[in-house]
């Protein structure tokens, strides 16, 4: 067999040395900021062998796109934070859900005060937080690579994560029940201070129109919904 790629394209690989042509301080840097979830370019120049750092204001488009790529003769390499989804409520779809949220690329975290509900035992292997969601949202941080679904179908579970959420950068909202039980979350939400224009950040009911039925078919509706409004937004 010859190397090359399958689909008959060209690749150019460069290989740098760390110390003698990568300096470590600035590697160390980048690894700092991938570990704080900052989002940063590393970008060289092939043919003159300069580097460094830039911040997402520089490349907002790439960033948003998560894409690397050429701009002129500099090559820029987007590092993104992974992504994240929240999952607020132990329920029936919330077991195939995470495990799509792994495939697809997500770190899954699951919150639930109620520990009987979000066991080890029905969840393992799985991130579980059992503390109150407005408390476990704030400690993990909503950025702009975070997802947040509510699907305890509780209002002093749900509610308290929406709260939260429609504070943040996170970039899908979305809140499991049906039109008249959004309606109801509607009035709560504009009680407590929220405009429409926050509250229609919440997708609601949560998930594409699919006609889901099934717990998994639900998980993948919502999946899907994700997926849609992250690269439609990008």
């Amino acid at each position: 067999f010859a190397v090359g790629l399958a689909c008959g394209g060209k690749i150019r690989v460069m290989i740098e040395p760390i110390g003698t042509v990568l300096p470590e301080d600035m590697l160390d840097e980048l690894v700092a900021a991938r570990a704080d979830r900052v989002p940063v370019a590393y970008i060289v120049n092939p043919d003159t062998q300069s580097r460094r750092l830039a911040t997402k204001g520089d490349y907002p488009d790439r960033f948003r796109s998560d894409k690397s790529g050429f701009e002129g003769e500099e090559f820029v390499a987007i590092h993104n934070p992974p992504l994240k989804l929240i999952v607020v409520g132990a329920v029936h779809i919330t077991q195939p859900l995470l495990v799509m949220a792994r495939l697809a690329g997500y770190d899954p975290v699951l919150v639930d005060p109620r520990a009987a509900f979000g066991s080890k035992a029905r969840f393992p292997n799985e991130d579980i937080i059992d503390d109150w969601p407005d408390e476990a949202l704030k400690a993990q941080g909503l950025d702009a690579r975070t997802a947040v679904v509510t699907l305890s179908h509780d209002p002093k579970i749900d509610d308290p994560a929406l709260t939260v959420a429609l504070r943040s950068d996170a970039f899908y909202i979305g809140s499991l029940g049906s039109t008249r039980t959004h309606a109801k979350r509607v009035d709560r939400l504009k009680a407590a201070g929220f405009s429409d224009a926050e509250i229609a950040r919440i997708h609601a009911p949560v998930g594409l129109d699919i006609g889901s039925k099934s717990p998994a078919e639900i998980a993948l509706s919502i999946m899907a919904q994700i997926t849609d409004t992250l690269r439609k937004t990008a």
